[in-house]
């Protein structure tokens, strides 16, 4: 099959949210160089199917532990559309998902466009704001012992939305690095975690992703969303949850789970 084939029924398997433990052996990709391909058709596919014209990024298996999971050595993304951007708040029926998943992130937006990503200094100019963040996940309750970087990102690395909190634009007087991120589900702490623990400072994994954009032909533009990995393991809210992250100095984003 090939990868225009691939990418179609990989899209028909989230369009209407199947369950699949793993990604049929005809579909997966013969590698990552493939599966960015049917990445890029699956995009296309999105927006062709009403989920909106592309507004930014998110990046996955930003964590060592992760990483050697799947069998690589970096991160991986995927698109966010523009139907699926949701501010401050959103309410999800969670029926609507075959396995609803949720990450505790940082979200940033580029003020300019960010060519590469080997300039540190340039990488940090190029950011206009940060956000507290939620990245809505359908993982088609994947078994996660068999998981793969290739079949996550031919599946656009899960992406089904985000919740962003109010851009805060002063973000330069924190540490990225070591401000402090928290979820609650009904007012009980689930997890926490700091910017560090991902690749060392969320700059960073912005860094590594304006790298792989360039290299993929389309460099990050002014205006484009990165929402830079999670510092809370993933969680799977239940209707009736009301699902808050918090990030120390940049503020809160909230689902309510229906």
């Amino acid at each position: 099959m090939d990868v225009t084939g691939k990418a179609e029924r990989i899209a028909t398997l989230f369009r209407e949210c199947r369950q699949v433990d793993l990604l049929p052996a005809e579909l997966m990709p013969a590698d990552l160089d493939e599966a960015y391909a049917i990445r890029g058709v699956f995009e296309e596919i999105g927006i062709a199917h009403g989920r909106g014209a592309p507004a930014g990024f998110k990046i996955g298996l930003t964590t060592p532990i992760m990483q050697k999971l799947c069998g690589v050595d970096e991160p991986c993304y995927g698109t966010i559309f523009g139907n699926e951007v949701h501010h401050l708040s959103a309410e999800l029926r969670v029926a609507d998902y075959s396995r609803l998943g949720i990450e505790t992130e940082i979200a940033v937006r580029l003020g300019k466009d960010l060519p590469d990503g080997s300039d540190a200094e340039r990488v940090g100019d190029a950011v206009e704001s940060c956000m507290a963040a939620i990245e809505l996940l359908e993982d088609l309750q994947h078994d996660y012992k068999r998981l793969t970087a290739a079949a996550m990102v031919a599946g656009n690395v899960w992406n089904a939305g985000v919740v962003l909190g109010a851009p805060v634009t002063d973000w330069r007087r924190l540490d990225l690095g070591k401000v402090t991120a928290r979820l609650t589900i009904k007012g009980r702490e689930i997890g926490s975690g700091k910017g560090g623990d991902v690749m060392g400072n969320p700059l960073n994994a912005l860094a590594w992703l304006a790298d792989k954009r360039a290299a993929h032909g389309h460099p990050l533009t002014a205006g484009t969303v990165v929402m830079t990995g999670s510092m809370v393991p993933i969680q799977f809210p239940q209707p009736g949850d009301i699902a808050v992250v918090e990030v120390e100095g940049v503020g809160r984003a909230e689902l309510r789970a229906l």
